[in-house]
């Protein structure tokens, strides 16, 4: 009788996905469900006054920006009108509240079109908004495209902006991986730049472990986050022209999943998400740094 009723407890707690998903860890706390809609996020951000989550989705998606409440509940569906989703893989905001979208998604390494497109949301009750700044790049070593194949070092999913200029943590897509990645500097202006290549940095780890999916900063621009499938790797020591100095903390989420965004809540509370397949994903998930 005992057996039965243990067996049918479990039974009960593994058809719960929220019961799944926050036992995981301590830390990794599910705090919603993203609408059905959106299966492929590859970006978020907070609005200035934190009740709005803007999310973006990524190649082979629309030219749309969604607002959603805290809750998880959609609030706008926001047409980009001047722009295309090459591959959008990245959102952030700067101390103002501007948005900066990064169409920067470049998997075989072979684009030519990389750009960082800011635009004109300001809040949920906008329709549409338009492209009001493109700021195009290529990257600073970059010779070939693509390059060979133990040197595809140059897709991005992931910045942040700092003190007037972009900065790009490149994913690793080379055979052979071994954690490496690049950190590039573009100045937030209207223009053709070429992205300056200020740090090569490495991550211990397997592709899960190690590979760029997304940035944040937190408000005292003293610390960046970048997220893994399995991380968060804490960024610190870093100036904004030097990233010799960069010192960098693994933190497990002990949970496995394609997470493709982050955003700081506060200075000690990150917001993650996962894209949803067949059984798993498709959460926002709440952090907690301390």
């Amino acid at each position: 009788m005992l057996r039965v009723v243990i067996v049918s407890a479990f039974l009960l707690w593994s058809c719960n996905p929220k019961a799944q998903d926050s036992s995981a860890t301590d830390k990794l706390k599910v705090e919603f469900s993203l609408p059905k809609k959106l299966k492929e996020v590859s970006g978020m951000a907070l609005s200035p006054d934190k009740k709005t989550i803007w999310t973006i989705e990524d190649q082979g998606n629309k030219n749309m920006v969604y607002g959603l409440n805290l809750q998880g509940d959609p609030t706008a569906d926001v047409l980009v009108e001047n722009a295309e989703n090459h591959d959008w893989e990245d959102i952030t905001a700067d101390p103002q509240g501007n948005l900066y979208i990064g169409d920067f998604g470049n998997n075989d390494n072979d684009r030519r079109n990389l750009s960082i497109l800011k635009i004109d949301l300001k809040n949920d009750s906008q329709k549409s908004t338009k492209v009001i700044q493109e700021t195009k790049f290529y990257y600073e070593g970059q010779t070939e495209f693509p390059p060979k194949k133990s040197n595809l070092l140059y897709d991005c999913e992931a910045f942040v902006e700092m003190n007037g200029n972009f900065y790009l943590f490149t994913k690793n897509r080379s055979k052979g991986f071994d954690g490496t990645f690049l950190v590039f500097k573009v100045p937030n202006q209207e223009g053709d730049f070429e992205a300056k290549l200020i740090r090569r940095l490495k991550l211990k780890g397997g592709y899960s472990d190690a590979a760029i999916t997304s940035a944040a900063i937190n408000s005292t621009k003293n610390q960046i986050v970048l997220l893994n499938h399995k991380n968060i790797q804490v960024l610190t020591g870093f100036s904004p022209d030097d990233f010799s100095k960069t010192k960098i903390r693994t933190v497990s989420l002990n949970h496995n999943s394609q997470k493709e965004s982050v955003a700081f809540f506060d200075d000690h509370t990150l917001m993650i998400a996962d894209e949803k397949d067949k059984k798993t994903g498709g959460k926002v998930y709440r952090f907690n740094l301390k």
